[in-house]
């Protein structure tokens, strides 16, 4: 059977080709989307690949891809992701090619649109981020800014979740996003193992800054990575700045300057991050009870992981659950 006939009911991810791509970019989709299976080790997208016109794309590198399809795919897709290519400086809202705004016009109505870096032009330029938030490259967000003036750039932010569309920063944001969303369709399971597979972090909040100044440490001091693989196994006990830093055999100030070097953010900040991570995980699999999901996150009372989950991502436990084990539980 066609390949484009396969199972109906899975979830179709179509990742379009544009000349100039990068090709590390181009394949995460079907890295990340590619590898997610459910209980019964069935695949639980099919992940397609596509140009414009059928032929062949040229890559930012010194070699083409050959793809398989053509624009007919795009009225199929019930994903689209679009990676990002080489060129984007003369890119405003009058560049977008006739046959390539024919093919995202064909698009069904309610098609989820991703871009990742400096795909974000090809969806401005298209109208679909008018008056919307957006996030691409921050060494492009400039020009990108003054190009499409009426989109809400994000400069500083891994990815930008607006709900029917998505946008990413450069290159392993475009694996966080795209986690994110096996993670919104499936939960955190799934996403996990998707993760643990590549090799990747499984979570970083979209709203996690794009740059960090020094992130990676001088190769003659003491690191904090212990330190955090040992907090991350006592989340559920008081832990303060101290108890962190003599840990690390370090002093207070010491240990926050390195934690900072290396994370891009302060222990608490960290530490908080990780515990509404853990509750999400809880809430998403076990019926443990609200109260008790935030003594074992950390959090101490019901009232603290309420109000922590509230400023993250908007949603009290008892919603975040509900929507979420009905995500992942397919009904």
């Amino acid at each position: 059977m066609d390949s484009m006939c396969e199972d109906l009911a899975m979830h179709r991810v179509v990742v379009l080709a544009l000349d100039g791509v990068y090709p590390f970019e181009l394949s995460i989709p079907v890295r990340i989307f590619g590898t997610a299976v459910g209980d019964d080790g069935e695949p639980l997208y099919q992940v397609l690949t596509c140009s414009v016109d059928g032929g062949p794309v040229t890559t930012e590198a010194d070699f083409t891809v050959a793809v398989a399809h053509g624009a007919e795919l795009l009225p199929t897709a019930d994903t689209l992701v679009i990676p990002p290519f080489a060129t984007c400086a003369d890119v405003d809202r009058d560049w977008l090619p006739p046959t390539l705004g024919a093919a995202l016009a064909s698009m069904r109505p309610g098609t989820r649109v991703v871009s990742i870096c400096t795909a974000a032009y090809v969806l401005a330029a298209a109208g679909l981020l008018d008056g919307r938030p957006a996030t691409t490259h921050w060494n492009q967000a400039p020009h990108f800014q003054r190009s499409f003036p009426t989109v809400e750039v994000r400069p500083d932010v891994l990815f930008v979740d607006d709900g029917d569309v998505l946008t990413a920063a450069g290159v392993a944001a475009g694996i966080d996003l795209c986690l994110h969303l096996v993670r919104r369709d499936h939960g955190s399971k799934v996403a996990n193992q998707v993760a643990r597979l590549c090799i990747v972090p499984p979570w970083r909040d979209g709203g996690q800054a794009q740059f960090i100044e020094r992130p990676v440490p001088e190769p003659a001091r003491a690191g904090t990575a212990s330190v955090r693989a040992w907090a991350l196994d006592r989340l559920h006990q008081p832990l303060s700045l101290a108890d962190l830093a003599r840990q690390g055999q370090m002093s207070i100030r010491t240990f926050t300057r390195h934690f900072r070097d290396e994370v891009g953010m302060t222990p608490g900040q960290w530490l908080t991050r990780q515990r509404v991570e853990h509750a999400r995980r809880l809430l998403e699999s076990t019926d443990l009870p609200v109260d008790r999901v935030a003594a074992e996150a950390g959090f101490g009372t019901g009232a603290s992981l309420r109000q922590h989950l509230a400023t993250t991502i908007g949603v009290s436990p008892t919603a975040y659950r509900q929507t979420f084990r009905t995500t992942a539980s397919g009904t």
